[in-house]
């Protein structure tokens, strides 16, 4: 079992930029694939991007893409989510996420392990 914390969310206004930040505790961290997820209150969970082990693949979510960059450092058990061009509709809370595979997933059902979740708003 691996502990996920995520921070860096907040209110910010379109055209803006965070970055989210996932602290992971628990396992080793190098060994895990990393996903990010959002969810909008009353509707699925969405996935948005994921990272293999080492960081040399990445996966995004086509209305995220060439917008939002996933990347990690496993010296600080940390994997981030750069979200640039933040648009209304990105409106969610997000969600980090850890699969026990290396390799990693774009769906949900297969991440053993989640965070609590941090909000992002983004207004118009």
């Amino acid at each position: 079992q691996v502990q996920l914390v995520e921070s860096g969310g907040g209110l910010v206004q379109t055209g803006d930029s965070l970055r989210l930040s996932c602290v992971a505790s628990g396992r080793t961290f190098s060994r895990l694939a990393m996903g990010w997820f959002r969810q909008v209150q009353g509707e699925e969970r969405e996935f948005v991007a994921a990272i293999n082990f080492d960081g040399r693949r990445t996966s995004y979510a086509d209305s995220v893409k060439d917008r939002f960059t996933i990347s990690r450092n496993n010296f600080k058990n940390t994997c981030y989510l750069q979200m640039n061009s933040l648009r209304p509709e990105d409106t969610a809370v997000y969600y980090c996420a850890a699969h026990s595979h290396p390799t990693g997933s774009r769906n949900g059902a297969e991440y053993g392990s989640w965070g609590l979740g941090t909000q992002v708003t983004v207004s118009s």
